[in-house]
């Protein structure tokens, strides 16, 4: 196929159905099946626009298809990572509500965090007749995060390197690289010079005696969808943890404490009502007057920092928190990209009042969580 063809070819693929009189050329049996998939979700474009009755539309119509059949027919068509888009995108951009009413359809959905998030941000536009399905999902997104980031939290938290006693633990940050050199010395190779490593050592880990409270005061907003999915993980990891108090605070421009359901991230989630302002001042108050310990807390601040509030107040309350010596943490994202969007203006005045900003994957957390507790 000429660079021409296949140009048209692709255009035709990304316009849809209608742009048949403009490109002209028919679609081969499988792009007809491509097409047919992506119309399901983006011929909707066309009627939310009124532009339905443009153009001959002569591939295949995608309007009757079943939900089940454009699901079971995508996942031979698109490779896994366009699938997880292409899903997300159907619930939360186009409110194609059947993949979460049809019990079938919603257990072959694949429970990616994006689509986690996705559903989360469009839950409030969602009617009760999805409620089912959406929990079904949420459930197993949590489930395979909470199977991923268990260990890391655990064993980063769990206590306090001893270099003294060897551990059969082989994790990362346990690593005892000076004894794994001493015990491997009699392997140099005498004709590379090379250290050939056959023994790993590896430090046990103490438990911490005096508890820490970790307070999470968790931005709602509409913009926060994946960093609440991942702190509400994140709070139930912590709340199985020993010598770790957990209070969870969602906020938007009104703060609810939710630490009664710190342990289960998917009440969490199906409670958490995303959209709404900001109001930052009123959760750090709120958190302020829950500290017993200043310097054995930590007050850990999960938003995008546009604060909608007062923010004056809010430099005020974290000045005071700082000089009390409460460890103060401020996460722009928490999430698997970390890549975030947020107020730089008033993340630096944080910064200033001795808040410590950044953004990062929940592993990357549970590593900066033990080094500030340890």
């Amino acid at each position: 196929m000429s660079d021409h063809a296949e140009r048209g070819r692709r255009w035709r693929l990304v316009l849809g159905r209608y742009a048949d009189d403009g490109l002209g050329g028919g679609l081969s049996a499988t792009d007809a099946d491509l097409d047919t998939a992506l119309g399901f979700v983006f011929d909707r474009e066309y009627g939310s626009r009124d532009l339905l009755t443009s153009g001959t539309g002569a591939g295949r119509s995608s309007q009757g298809i079943a939900a089940l059949t454009w699901l079971a027919r995508s996942k031979e068509l698109f490779p896994a990572s366009t699938l997880e888009r292409l899903q997300a995108s159907a619930i939360a951009d186009y409110g194609i509500t059947e993949l979460l009413r049809d019990p079938e359809v919603a257990e072959q959905l694949e429970p990616t965090p994006e689509l986690g998030a996705a559903l989360l941000a469009t839950r409030g536009r969602l009617d009760r007749g999805t409620e089912e399905g959406l929990r079904r999902i949420i459930s197993k997104v949590v489930e395979q995060i909470v199977e991923r980031l268990r260990t890391s939290f655990r064993n980063h938290l769990t206590g306090r390197r001893n270099r003294f006693r060897r551990s059969q633990q082989k994790v990362r940050q346990n690593f005892d690289w000076r004894r794994t050199i001493a015990a491997n010395l009699r392997n140099v190779d005498p004709e590379t010079g090379k250290l050939l490593v056959s023994d790993l050592r590896f430090n046990s880990r103490e438990r911490r005696r005096l508890p820490w409270h970790v307070i999470l005061c968790v931005d709602q907003s509409g913009s926060m969808a994946s960093s609440v999915l991942y702190s509400a993980v994140c709070a139930s990891i912590l709340a199985s943890l020993p010598g770790v108090e957990v209070t969870l605070l969602l906020f938007d421009t009104r703060v609810v404490d939710l630490t009664h359901l710190a342990d289960d991230p998917v009440a969490v989630l199906m409670t958490a009502q995303l959209g709404g302002g900001t109001d930052i001042a009123s959760v750090i108050g709120l958190a302020a007057s829950k500290i017993t310990n200043p310097r054995r807390t930590v007050v850990t601040l999960i938003s995008d920092f546009g604060e909608g509030g007062s923010v004056s107040q809010l430099m005020r309350r974290v000045g005071e928190l700082n000089g009390q010596g409460v460890t103060l943490l401020g996460l722009a994202a928490l999430d698997e990209e970390a890549t975030p969007s947020y107020d730089r203006r008033v993340a630096s005045m944080l910064a200033d009042r001795g808040m410590h900003i950044a953004a990062l994957t929940p592993d990357r957390f549970a590593e900066w969580l033990a080094e500030v507790m340890g």
